[in-house]
């Protein structure tokens, strides 16, 4: 399947569909469900009379399953931890920059079914649309074979990212962790504006600049202004050595 072109016919795709499942070792059952969660909106916009329904169903389904297996594999491996902190791994895991890529690495972009405008823009790449598609992708897995096999595709392609969460303190609030590391070097929190909005009324994207004064310290997308935040909090400090001045100053 061309990634400039939507698939010539509905059974062409599911074709595509099933060869990739079969190289994740997903034993489905029904294909219709895998199909539908790579149909982005903007494709039944633009072309419903071969794609009728989008997959944003199945993402409200997947992100409920993912949430459940997540917080069950963190109560279980971190018996001593509080609630609070539990709560902010989770989230770092099933945040859009933690989904995104892994999606992406799976070969997800060549099965997106999109608007030509989306392809065009970068919608196949947009880690947002790819974390969506994640999500929807295991509302498939459950619906069509069960949570066991969902939590089995959970725990091997996501859950291991909880070493680098840890690791590099990925769990703390970015938000939270970019005021005290602004306030630290400058005496006043950061500033979020609003850069663009792109897609329609129910299907936007926007991106947000971090800065202080005139500075910009980050950019951020997401579909709702407050993921955008989020992402240009994270984006900020992955560069503090550009902004913060000095090594020394850093919060780890």
């Amino acid at each position: 399947m061309s990634p400039k072109q939507h698939p010539v016919n509905r059974k062409e795709f599911e074709a595509t569909v099933e060869t990739f499942l079969r190289s994740l070792g997903i034993p489905f059952s029904s294909i219709e469900p895998y199909a539908l969660a790579f149909v982005h909106r903007s494709a039944v916009n633009e072309i419903p009379e071969r794609f009728p329904e989008h997959n944003e169903r199945l993402e409200f389904l997947g992100d409920a399953v993912l949430e459940l297996i997540i917080t069950n594999r963190l109560f279980h491996d971190f018996p001593t931890e509080p609630e609070g902190r539990l709560t902010d791994i989770r989230s770092a895991l099933v945040r859009g920059t933690n989904l995104g890529p892994i999606a992406e690495r799976l070969g997800f972009p060549d099965l997106l079914v999109m608007s030509r405008w989306e392809l065009a823009t970068g919608g196949k790449h947009n880690p947002v649309i790819l974390a969506d598609t994640f999500e929807a992708f295991l509302g498939a897995v459950y619906l069509d074979i069960g949570y066991d096999a969902a939590r089995e595709f959970v725990l091997r392609e996501l859950y291991p990212t909880v070493e680098a969460i840890l690791e590099k303190g990925l769990y703390i609030d970015p938000k939270s962790h970019l005021q005290e590391l602004t306030q630290r070097r400058f005496g006043v929190p950061p500033r979020y504006d609003v850069l663009s909005e792109a897609g329609a009324d129910h299907d936007k994207t926007y991106t947000i600049g971090a800065y202080v004064g005139e500075s910009l310290l980050g950019l951020g997308t997401g579909s709702s202004k407050k993921k955008a935040q989020q992402d240009a909090a994270e984006s900020a400090i992955d560069r503090k050595h550009q902004w913060i001045g000095h090594k020394n100053e850093e919060d780890e």
